[in-house]
């Protein structure tokens, strides 16, 4: 397929990602983009957005939840915050992280439980600033 034109994947996976992390966020990725970057990034959409996250097997929520819950088993941080704000699209609780990081807790271990938990609550208090900003 010729690079300009965008697959069908693609377009649902921009629609995802956009309903999931909100237009701000993928705007900034995307203008960050470069060549270099540009296949991974195409890659990281059909996939990952219009494939796994376009099914309709499980709900957003539950989605939600196991990101977040295989993000912090495996110690990939840096996306916590990402995704805790995406609780806010996603319908993915409070509570329901909580109880995430208590299986990874369980299942992964403590710190990565207590890591994760940390950044949740702080990425929780930025979003509640901002909310009264």
């Amino acid at each position: 397929m010729p690079e300009n034109i965008p697959s069908d994947k693609y377009k649902a996976g921009m629609d995802v990602r956009r309903s999931v992390l909100g237009d701000a966020h993928v705007d900034k990725a995307e203008a960050a983009k470069t060549p270099f970057d540009h296949d991974f990034q195409t890659l990281i959409t059909e996939a990952a957005w219009g494939t796994v996250w376009a099914s309709d097997g499980i709900g957003t929520r539950e989605r939600s939840m196991l990101t977040l819950a295989l993000l912090a088993a495996l110690g990939n941080f840096e996306e916590i915050p990402m995704h805790i704000r995406a609780t806010a699209r996603t319908g993915a609780s409070k509570q329901d992280v909580l109880e995430a990081f208590q299986h990874v807790a369980i299942y992964a271990g403590v710190p990565r439980a207590n890591q994760a938990l940390k950044l949740a609550k702080q990425t929780y208090a930025e979003m509640e600033q901002a909310a009264t900003d």
